[in-house]
């Protein structure tokens, strides 16, 4: 029997995730409710360096859901987290272009520009390093490199946890608006200062649209996991070593929740399609053309070993590219039990 845990902190990113649906739904907090646990939201603190917790994974007794180049980031400077689940839920991952630039394909982009964001001040710069992926994916399928295009950085001073508390109709979505030039980028493209700029997700589809960019090509559309692999592909399920060890049952609870909204969501595309679009902070429109049609059916937690090589794949990456201090083994991060566990729940509810 684990003794009973008093608060459990929870962050997300703004992208489909099974804990998203849980919690908009209020299954998350009911359940811990009635465990006599408290739920609180990372992002809607008061205090910048909880707040900072959804990159750096500090907070004790903690779960996040999102983006994996943080996770991997924090595992790497030695913060005991583990993996309880990864969510592989492919998007668009675009290289764009302005129409006139001449740049069609993806060996049109050798000797030309492409621009980069680079955040300054930030413990881990997710957005620049997953833009080098895309763009080394990309190119590594003509046989050219990332050195033979002419990468210009566009610096970012804010700080990533800069932004006030966001507490948003309840549903607490990590988000607020990023200040010191965002979309630097997409400005320079736009201006004619480089040739090509990287996104990825809704914000990609609905830009790409707005601008009448062109796509040079989508490696979330590749058919090779790999060339798909990135910080959205797979999405890390990770919590503290002390949830894990103390309260056990919480991180159980914490599994059975993701994956019955999980379930839930592939019986009701619609209604999905709307808490994606909220999660997103973008329409039901660009969720579909991001996410797919079947954006309810690819929300699916587990630990397949296709995410599993994809997510190593991807640390190998940020440790070649200096994104981090040390290598990380993807299998020696992952903790099984309380997804085994969660899935006996559900087994012996059905």
């Amino acid at each position: 029997m684990t003794q009973a845990l008093e608060t459990l902190w929870y962050t997300r990113c703004p992208v489909p995730t099974g804990l998203g649906i849980a919690l908009q739904k209020g299954w998350l907090e009911q359940t811990f409710k009635a465990k006599n646990t408290t739920i609180q939201s990372l992002r809607e603190s008061t205090d910048k360096s909880v707040r900072e917790s959804h990159f750096d994974h500090t907070l004790q007794n903690s779960v996040r859901h999102g983006g994996n180049i943080p996770a991997i980031w924090a595992r790497s400077v030695g913060r005991e987290t583990r993996v309880l689940g990864l969510s592989w839920a492919d998007e668009t991952q675009r290289i764009l272009t302005l129409p006139e630039s001449g740049i069609r394909g993806v060996r049109d982009l050798k000797g030309r520009r492409f621009g980069l964001p680079k955040w300054v001040n930030a413990q881990i710069d997710f957005a620049r390093a997953q833009a080098i992926r895309g763009l080394e994916n990309a190119l590594r399928l003509e046989g050219l490199e990332v050195n033979d295009v002419q990468l210009v950085d566009y610096v970012i001073e804010a700080g990533q946890s800069d932004t006030a508390a966001v507490s948003t109709a309840g549903t607490n979505v990590f988000g607020g608006v990023r200040r010191g030039g965002q979309s630097a980028e997409l400005v320079a493209l736009l201006r004619g200062e480089v040739d090509a700029i990287f996104l990825k997700g809704a914000h990609a589809a609905q830009t790409s649209h707005q601008f009448g960019l062109h796509t040079v090509i989508d490696t979330g559309a590749h058919p090779d996991p790999l060339v798909r692999a990135n910080n959205g592909t797979p999405r890390t399920l990770t919590v503290d070593l002390n949830l894990l060890n103390k309260y056990f049952d919480a991180a159980v609870d914490i599994v059975d929740q993701v994956l019955q909204a999980e379930q839930w969501a592939h019986a009701n595309p619609d209604e999905t399609r709307r808490f994606l679009a909220r999660e997103s902070n973008t329409s039901e429109y660009w969720v579909t053309q991001a996410y797919g049609s079947d954006a309810h059916l690819r929300l699916r937690t587990d630990l397949s070993d296709t995410s599993i090589a994809g997510l190593q794949d991807f640390a190998n990456f940020l440790f070649r590219w200096q994104f981090l201090p040390y290598a990380v083994n993807v299998n020696e991060w992952i903790d099984a039990r309380a997804f085994h566990a969660a899935q006996a729940l559900i087994r012996r509810a059905a």
